[in-house]
């Protein structure tokens, strides 16, 4: 009778656990990362008797998770890259719409200010005309400026994300070194603590949807988590923190340090994955040349008609002015360049712009090898320029520190090699282009000389006005004034003289022979061009028609040309002048041009983003699924589990019971 109700209690024992076991799972039906459990039965020793070997029931040897490995650590990787690219693309996403918006884009603004000037250039006497140009002016620098505070705006934001990013992620890794010391210290009696495995799988897929890890499991059922190229997150029981630290190059940008004991490291280039992954991505590979793009836009409007308005006359026949702030002002000068914590010289670089047709759209990192020597590596693509030296004064001279457009000749500060700066030329430029100009009538749209053939002559030929090319910068007012030139036509020869007192010395720039390089030989009828230079200022111009001997032209200063549009009209030229991008020789772009440039590659790597965003958020609900095929929660078979361990626990009594019974007829036999 003892065996009979012993194989009765053990399959009670036994039901019962698995009645337990059940209601765990259903009651956990909703538990993120909860894995179904399932008990896992054999059969007690058997007892030998003289007819053979006789059971003795049942016993529940262990809990165990309904849990795959592989399938796990896919979710944990999917989640880690959706992450990544809905980050992203949320910001490549307002990046694209600031851009390619009519209200905030560059496009239409750029149009309607070449728009008005075409407009002035039509009427270049008439002061409404002018005053749209400049209200156009001033409508165009506020679009760079708005564009410029939206991204800046986007770096304010992803500082404020990254740093309560890795608020999380330090939580996240401390919970999971304290899961570590509860599950080895569990494990230790013989038996997985299911919970807390499945509480911190959980703590690791929400540690993988803030930054990328990588898991090493453990002998002691512990595992340890590493970041970056390998730096260690949490071993063991010991978690290490993610700190943000400003940069030391560069403030504003805050950097994430791993922090253990009195240790940091800074990994902000090693992490990928996650939230961290793709806005330190985005920032990296997107903000900033987005930002450096519209920087060098910016530089060379300002640059290209501050030049051409300085080689012009406006309303007063005074020299043309600057309609945009001075790109090289000191306030910008100083936004260009940053010492790195640490440097043992505190003074300054002075980075002008020299040329913005040279400019890339990136920054450089600086380094001194010598107390005037340094070397420059572009961060856009890491190439290494260089070496210059601060003590060449020779522009044609090997050394000088002049590189991209760039001219550092004019730093003179007291260097220490080993130090090192962050060179930004073009980054904050948008944000700071304004319009200086406030007179309508200072606008220089006339040419500083004019051309005037002589009432005497008596052939049919005609000069263009001259063309200034370059001259001295700013211009010469009085000499300009003073400005008297004759060009004569004798025997099939142009001579060109000086009328000034004293005679000053003019070139032939272009002589088209080389025996007589005092003057042109003309092909009757023909149109040629002449090309020439006096004190400094290049001038070109051409003439046409068939001249007669002793008839002569006169250049002199412009006076009162104030229906003179020809230096608007070279303005006007600068809409499709390739006047960005000639690096390396390149053929350069106009500034729409570069704008579309911008627009198009922010259009296409976000459309690169969403088609990323949406595979990988497929391949995560893919992974999910398949996880939870195995290790979720099922109410249907739980219902079905529900009811067949009823019907066995029930059936486990009905098993006491009999041998209850019986033992009640053996003891009423016996009396």
């Amino acid at each position: 009778m003892a065996d009979l109700f012993k194989i009765g209690l053990s399959g009670l024992r036994a039901a019962q656990t698995n009645l337990s076991v059940t209601g765990q799972n259903i009651t956990n039906v909703n538990t993120p990362g909860y894995t179904r459990q399932t008990a896992v039965q054999t059969t007690s020793p058997a007892a030998f008797t003289g007819a053979g070997y006789l059971g003795s029931g049942t016993k529940v040897v262990d809990i165990q998770r309904i849990y795959n490995q592989f399938l796990t650590n896919q979710v944990r990787t999917t989640t880690s890259a959706a992450a990544a690219n809905q980050a992203y693309n949320a910001q490549i996403e307002a990046l694209n719409n600031t851009l390619s918006s009519t209200a905030s884009g560059i496009t239409d603004a750029m149009k309607n200010y070449f728009n008005a000037l075409q407009t002035a250039i039509e009427d270049p006497a008439s002061l409404p005309a002018r005053q749209l140009f400049l209200s156009e002016a001033q409508g165009l620098a506020g679009r760079f400026n708005s564009a410029q505070d939206q991204l800046s705006a986007q770096n304010r934001f992803i500082n404020e994300e990254l740093t309560s990013i890795a608020q999380q992620v330090t939580r996240l890794a401390s919970s999971v070194a304290g899961y570590n010391d509860a599950i080895a210290k569990a494990a230790a009696n013989g038996a997985m603590p299911n919970d807390l495995l499945d509480a911190r799988d959980e703590a690791i897929r929400e540690l993988s949807s803030y930054v990328g890890i990588n898991v090493v499991p453990q002998d002691d059922h512990s595992v340890n988590l590493f970041i970056g190229s390998g730096q260690p997150l949490v071993i063991g029981k010991e978690a290490s923190s993610l700190q943000t630290l400003p940069g030391l190059d560069d403030p504003s940008r805050l950097e994430l340090h791993v922090v253990s004991g009195h240790t940091a490291q800074n990994v902000t280039s090693l992490l990928s994955g996650g939230e961290l992954g793709g806005l330190l991505s985005y920032r990296r590979d997107v903000l900033d040349m987005a930002q450096n793009a519209l920087g060098r836009m910016s530089l060379a409007l300002a640059s290209e008609f501050n030049q051409q308005l300085g080689k012009g006359l406006d309303l007063n026949s005074e020299l043309g002015r600057g309609l945009f702030n001075d790109i090289n002002a000191d306030a910008l000068v100083e936004l260009r360049s940053r010492g790195r914590d640490g440097n043992q010289s505190t003074d300054p670089l002075t980075v002008h712009i020299g040329d913005t047709s040279q400019l890339q759209t990136s920054d450089y990192e600086l380094t001194f090898i010598g107390d005037t020597e340094f070397r420059v590596r572009r961060v856009s693509d890491g190439q290494m320029l260089g070496p210059f030296d601060l003590s060449v004064t020779d522009e044609s001279a090997p050394g000088y520190p002049a590189f991209d457009g760039l001219d550092l000749s004019q730093s003179n500060g007291s260097y220490i090699e080993g130090d090192r700066y962050l060179l930004t030329p073009t980054r904050h430029a948008a944000g700071s282009l304004s319009v200086v100009m406030t007179d309508p009538r200072q606008l220089a749209f006339a040419g500083p000389v004019a051309v005037e053939a002589d009432l005497q002559n008596r052939g049919t030929g005609s000069m263009t006005q001259p063309v200034l090319n370059s001259g001295p910068e700013p211009m010469d007012l009085q000499a300009l004034q003073a400005m008297g030139v004759t060009l004569t036509y004798i025997n099939g020869t142009l001579s060109i003289e000086s009328t000034a007192t004293p005679p000053r010395t003019i070139e032939i720039l272009n002589p088209t022979d080389p025996a007589n390089p005092g003057a042109w030989s003309l092909e009757a009828g023909a149109t040629a061009e002449l090309q020439w230079s006096i004190d400094g200022y290049s001038f070109s111009m051409s003439i046409s028609g068939r001249p007669l001997d002793g008839d002569s032209f006169a250049v002199s200063f412009n006076e009162g040309g104030v229906a003179d549009n020809r230096n608007a009209l070279l303005m006007s030229e600068l809409q499709s002048r390739q006047v960005l991008g000639q690096a390396d020789g390149a053929r350069g772009f106009s500034l729409l041009d570069g704008y579309g440039d911008l627009v198009q590659r922010v259009a296409t790597l976000t459309a690169q983003s969403r088609t990323e965003a949406e595979a990988n958020q497929a391949m995560l609900v893919q992974a999910t699924n398949q996880r939870n095929s195995i290790s979720a929660v099922n109410l249907d078979e739980e219902a079905a589990n529900l009811i067949q361990f009823e019907q066995y626990y029930n059936a486990s009594a009905q098993i006491i019971q009999v041998a209850r019974t019986v033992f009640d007829t053996l003891i009423s036999t016996m009396r």
